[in-house]
């Protein structure tokens, strides 16, 4: 999954890619370094999980804090640009896509570790939707390699909220459904 660690340097990542041509409007539009005055680094001291396209081309990222920040959020995701539409794109679909179609079914779970662990536990027919509530276009990307969606989030509220959401959308687009609550 090409999984990465940020440093916790405020502008390695900015340096080394202005270093090798990068211009540093393009970093901040892909949301890699920050706007302000600084230009720090956005993803610093985060495990970093790389969003691929169906093709393995990076679109975009997401990042992880190992341990708690106060006033910083868990997770952050790189912002939409030309190049990344959060709504198009499902993470682990480049690992899982053959699997998928070997299995004539996806498992949809709710976050890149959930695909990750899934994956090494020898279930590699999984993807997520990578930072956002499930989409009409993520679900027609499933459709591409089969019909068979079974839903596995979590048993909290948001995720029992976001089953009965994604069972109607689904069920719209002609999808067979299951679902299991943890």
């Amino acid at each position: 999954f090409r999984l990465g660690y940020a440093p916790k340097s405020w502008n390695n990542l900015g340096d080394y890619a202005k270093e090798k041509g990068y211009k540093e409007e393009y970093l901040q539009t892909l949301g890699l370094v920050s706007k302000s005055e600084r230009k720090t680094d956005i993803f610093r001291e985060r495990v970093m999980f790389p969003i691929l396209g169906t093709s393995g081309r990076v679109l975009g990222f997401g990042g992880r804090y190992l341990i708690k920040k106060e006033n910083s959020p868990k997770y952050i995701n790189s912002p939409e640009s030309e190049i990344y539409l959060k709504r198009e794109v499902l993470y682990g679909l480049f690992q899982g896509k053959q699997h998928i179609i070997k299995e004539d079914e996806c498992f949809l779970v709710e976050g890149y570790t959930d695909v990750i662990s899934l994956f090494q536990a020898g279930i590699p027919n999984v993807v997520s939707s990578s930072g956002t509530s499930l989409t009409s276009e993520q679900i027609r990307l499933i459709r591409r390699f089969t019909k068979k969606v079974t839903l596995l989030y979590d048993g909290d509220a948001a995720g029992i909220n976001a089953s009965f959401r994604g069972i109607d959308m689904l069920l719209e687009e002609g999808m067979e459904v299951r679902v299991v609550l943890f």
